[in-house]
């Protein structure tokens, strides 16, 4: 394919991942008011986050596996259409039930653009060209990071629309994407084939995945560490990943195809995806918090101060990818990358409720830049490395471990968070001589700052700088782990032919094979 008709066949893409980073983003600085206005708990802030991610994460294998069956075009479809109905759901939600379930609608929605974009950029970019193209992603969701942001504090600000408005936004956006793809993908017919889905190995991963990361969720909130609902929840998770193992080795059309895990590249990409997942978003998650709580920020402004990150991100992601393709070297930079982001949650470790913006400008862009170098290159790795006929399953593996981590990340970190700002209000109030409870709002709950007496809210910034800061000295440790991971990572020339030639290559030796045997 020509430059043109790739860029073309990606304008539909480009418009599916901004609405899958738009939903994420674009509630980020108004999840705070959300919370305050359904007069929900801390444990629900991390719920309206965790459900998305927890959809997503379980059902991205499904999707990657669909993709090797069937129309990849249609699938990226219907994934959108998941999105509009999960948006449409949470922007006429009343409770944060209804939110929470809204929400796992648009995480299924999500896992299908998370999976399938990449799949359909591998089928249709070789390995060697793909981290040109990989840089005007990472503009996309530059983009989408940046413009979610802001746009949900405007909205949340502006009297006559309100957080509602968050959810509605990305509809036509979705409908758009869903236009375009319709008119600008041209993928090459795939043979039919007998198919026979595995709905018992599905089933078995996306309960036995549910039941763990429900567990992490909970876990140290609504019930003890050491108890028998973590007995329970661990137990049965285990078991259903376990069964699952054993149904995966045995069917002929398997979820996720247990021999990809003997390729030294998927694994070792694998294990360090899931600890960026960990380190990035369990980390930055709650950064948006921290504007508003503990620096007293408006919910646009909020948007404006992670704009550094975001951009360091985009550079880096863009160069990196630039020239990889120029050169075919691509090691250096993921171990640089994870080097890199490691630092930068070190430094984003000694944060608190008075550190400068233009300390924390400084902090956010150095680990912008690791994660935009280390992200990308190592999905670009571990499709240059596997036949074409499992690149779907490849890149949905790793983007399941990456999601995977992110939802263990924001559970455990959330959970910690909690605690920690619960711990340091009842110190503070304790020592100031203010009885916990009303003007605080609650141990538990997050506290509406506009209303808060000023020595209650001096105390209350300083809680969340403390935990804050507490969450990125945790993820540092994952981000040192991602670093030996990559270390052991073999470099091999990237391919310079496409995964639909591949595929068709491969088919073609197929075919020869089997007139060979017939002849013999």
């Amino acid at each position: 394919m020509t430059n043109r008709q790739i860029l073309q066949a990606m304008s539909g893409l480009m418009a599916g991942m901004f609405v899958a980073i738009l939903a994420g983003t674009v509630v980020a600085n108004a999840l705070p008011t959300i919370i305050a206005d359904l007069e929900a708990s801390q444990s629900s802030y991390t719920w309206v986050v965790t459900a998305e991610l927890l959809a997503m994460t379980a059902t991205v294998p499904l999707w990657g596996k669909l993709s090797d069956l069937f129309d990849k075009k249609l699938l990226l479809q219907l994934s959108l259409g998941m999105f509009v109905v999960g948006s449409l759901l949470a922007g006429f939600s009343h409770d944060v039930e209804l939110l929470i379930l809204s929400r796992v609608v648009q995480g299924i929605g999500a896992g299908g653009l998370t999976a399938l974009a990449q799949v359909v950029m591998a089928a249709i970019i070789p390995p060697r060209r793909l981290g040109k193209y990989a840089g005007i992603f990472g503009a996309v969701f530059a983009i989408g990071t940046v413009a979610g942001p802001l746009v949900g504090g405007v909205l949340v600000d502006t009297s006559w629309l309100g957080w509602r408005w968050c959810f509605f936004i990305g509809v036509p956006f979705a409908l758009l994407a869903i236009a375009l793809l319709q008119r600008t993908l041209r993928l090459p017919a795939v043979a039919r084939r007998e198919v026979k889905i595995d709905f018992l190995g599905a089933f078995l991963i996306v309960a036995g995945v549910c039941a763990l990361l429900i567990w992490v969720t909970l876990a140290g909130n609504e019930f003890d560490w050491a108890s028998w609902q973590t007995a329970a929840l661990t137990g049965a998770g285990v078991l259903l990943l376990v069964a699952a193992v054993f149904v995966e080795a045995r069917t002929a059309e398997p979820v996720i195809p247990l021999g990809i895990f003997r390729n030294r590249t998927v694994t070792l990409t694998t294990v360090a995806s899931l600890l960026v997942g960990v380190a990035m978003f369990g980390g930055t998650v709650f950064l948006s918090q921290y504007f508003q709580v503990s620096l007293g920020k408006s919910p646009t402004v909020a948007g404006l101060m992670s704009l550094p990150m975001i951009l360091g991100l985009l550079v880096s992601s863009t160069v990196a990818g630039q020239v990889i393709s120029k050169t075919g070297v691509w090691k250096r930079y993921l171990v640089a990358g994870a080097v890199i982001m490691a630092v930068g949650l070190g430094l984003l470790s000694t944060i608190d409720a008075d550190t400068s913006f233009t300390l924390l400008s400084a902090y956010m862009a150095v680990l912008g830049i690791g994660v935009g170098m280390l992200m990308q290159n190592l999905v670009l790795a571990a499709q240059n490395d596997v036949p074409a006929s499992e690149l779907g399953a490849a890149t949905s593996v790793l983007s399941f471990f990456r999601s995977m981590g992110g939802t263990i990340g924001t559970s455990v970190l959330g959970a910690i968070l909690a605690n920690r700002v619960a711990s340091e209000m009842t110190q503070g109030l304790d020592a100031a001589g203010i009885p916990a409870g009303g003007d605080g709002g609650g141990e538990n709950s997050v506290p509406d700052m506009s209303t808060l007496p000023e020595p209650v809210r001096q105390i209350v910034e300083h809680a969340y700088g403390v935990a804050t800061a507490d969450l990125f000295l945790i993820a540092t440790p994952c981000a040192l782990l991602a670093l030996l991971t990559v270390v052991f990572i073999k470099e091999k020339p990237l391919k310079t032919t496409s995964g639909m030639e591949r595929l068709a290559e491969e088919a073609a030796t197929a075919t020869e094979t089997d007139r060979t045997a017939v002849g013999s």
